[in-house]
């Protein structure tokens, strides 16, 4: 078993911190949404790497990655979904490092081959192990690094708070790949999760555990909501919401709306 990479300033933020065969190149977009920046992850060994989400067209960042990389051979690049502080920066990174880029959606790839669920990818002799777990958006896809029982989640889970459904997305796909994630995390033995944006979590089932608990959760308020007198997504987020900074609510109100048709087509 691979132990966690801890980050070589000591620093909680997530950039240097990884796994044996994983390091996060922190990308210098911070917002509420994105939290410390997207991560944008090395995997591979002293031959041959993966980089894995790119992150926004940022030149400096994209020329840190190459840096990073420091002259390995590039086998792919790959997305775990295609929003753009994901995927913006995957074609001008591959073309600078020579590489195609991977992607569950077509319109993302830069060559001929996709990813789907149940492919493998390698560098050198570090496999990657492709997961679909549809929800966040339709694209989405995790990453299973075996020989470090780790999982690169994009944004299906977050280094902290919860993930937003969004418009691309499903309510319904998101909570059946959770329970595939936890599932696969206790059979697996799972180690850490490397999400898309803030740290490495290392307690895998824990952590999907919770975040099954907490949209059940959210299905209930939303409930409570409209029995009292909630007609809309947004009324429902003026009640939910309240004590949340109102720069948030446009997300919160795109993840009540896939609430509210999960629920709809539900019951």
């Amino acid at each position: 078993m691979s132990g966690l990479r801890i980050p070589l300033d000591g620093a909680e933020g997530p950039d240097g911190a990884g796994t044996a065969t994983a390091v996060n190149v922190l990308a210098p977009n911070p917002s509420p949404m994105t939290l410390d920046g997207t991560n944008t992850w090395i995997v591979g060994g002293a031959d041959a790497v993966l980089v894995v989400d790119p992150g926004p067209h940022d030149e400096a960042h994209l020329r840190r990655v190459a840096e990073r990389v420091d002259g390995r051979r590039v086998t792919a690049v790959l997305l775990t979904h295609g929003h753009a502080d994901h995927s913006e920066g995957a074609g001008p990174l591959a073309r600078l490092l020579g590489a195609p880029v991977r992607a569950l959606d077509p319109r993302h790839r830069l060559g001929e081959e996709g990813l789907d669920d149940g492919d493998v990818v390698t560098a050198g002799d570090v496999e990657v192990r492709v997961v679909a777990t549809p929800g966040h958006s339709f694209d989405s896809l995790c990453f299973w690094l075996p020989g470090d029982r780790a999982m690169l989640t994009g944004d299906t889970v977050l280094g902290r708070g919860t993930t937003m459904i969004a418009p691309d997305g499903d309510l319904g796909d998101y909570l059946r790949s959770l329970d595939r994630l936890r599932q696969g995390a206790e059979l697996l033995e799972a180690t850490a999760l490397l999400p898309g944006h803030g740290p490495v979590l290392p307690d895998p089932a824990g952590v999907l555990n919770a975040y099954v608990v907490h949209r059940r959760m959210r299905l209930e308020q939303v409930r409570e909501a409209i029995r009292r007198g909630a007609r809309d997504a947004r009324e429902i987020v003026e009640m939910m919401y309240a004590d949340v900074d109102p720069s948030l609510w446009p997300a919160a109100e795109m993840s009540v709306a896939a609430q509210l048709d999960y629920l709809r087509t539900t019951f």
